[in-house]
């Protein structure tokens, strides 16, 4: 970058010296960095004879490609800037599709008021696809729940822990019990959420008691779940 923007001084001076003492560095390098950008670019940019520095043809038809690169790289070097300062900033986060917002709300909204220049994003998915989508830098943050411990590859932090429950309908068999044993579960109605992190982890415990479940229904909506449930369809 140092050798465009010597290129450029000489452009609007047309004189070595002085184009040298308004970057401030000494004339033997501004000669030898646009020296070194003529061997890059393949030929002489500039003539001088006695008192009169001139462009050459090469050298005209550069200039404005590099003063557009000039002016990228500073407007980046911006961008960047406002980015170290949390200015003009969009922050992805990734929320794993069962967990409700009302949980967040408080905490985004302290958030946003510590750093009102952040647009937040939040998109939501299951852990694998928030796992992945992180991987490749596609989300900056994502919050979901699994039975194993977090992938080494993140950082992680735990922020809290959920007990599995059972949901029924309020005329359901369980419904009146403060607690239901795996073995209970042998042949009931089961409603299952598609991809759900906890079926294979549920599943194994469900086997180790020698428990069989009738899957009646399936969704990829938490809702349509909930509603099958409260319907009287089964357990969820």
């Amino acid at each position: 970058m140092h050798q465009i923007r010597y290129f450029l001084a000489v452009c609007e001076t047309l004189n070595f010296t002085r184009a040298a003492e308004a970057c401030h560095v000494s004339q033997p390098s501004l000669t030898r960095a646009i020296k070194a950008l003529e061997d890059e670019l393949g030929g002489p940019l500039f003539r001088r004879e006695r008192n009169n520095t001139h462009l050459t043809g090469l050298g005209e038809m550069m200039r404005p490609h590099l003063s557009q690169v000039l002016i990228e790289t500073d407007a980046a070097k911006e961008r960047a800037r406002s980015f170290g300062r949390l200015e003009d900033v969009e922050l992805k986060l990734g929320m794993m599709c069962t967990i409700g917002p009302h949980r967040f709300v408080p905490f985004l909204q302290a958030f946003r008021e510590r750093h009102p220049k952040v647009r937040l994003a939040v998109q939501d998915g299951s852990s694998n696809e928030l796992r992945e989508r992180l991987a490749k830098g596609e989300l900056d943050i994502a919050i979901y729940g699994q039975p194993e411990e977090i992938d080494d590859r993140f950082h992680a932090r735990r922020l809290y822990d959920e007990r599995f429950v059972i949901g029924v309908c309020s005329g359901h068999a369980f419904a009146k019990q403060n607690a239901v044993r795996v073995k209970e579960l042998d042949g009931m109605a089961y409603l299952n959420r598609t991809d759900c992190e906890f079926f294979g982890h549920a599943g194994r415990l469900w086997r180790e008691q020698g428990t069989t479940v009738s899957m009646v229904f399936s969704s990829n909506r938490d809702d349509w779940v909930q509603s099958m449930a409260l319907a009287g369809l089964g357990f969820t």
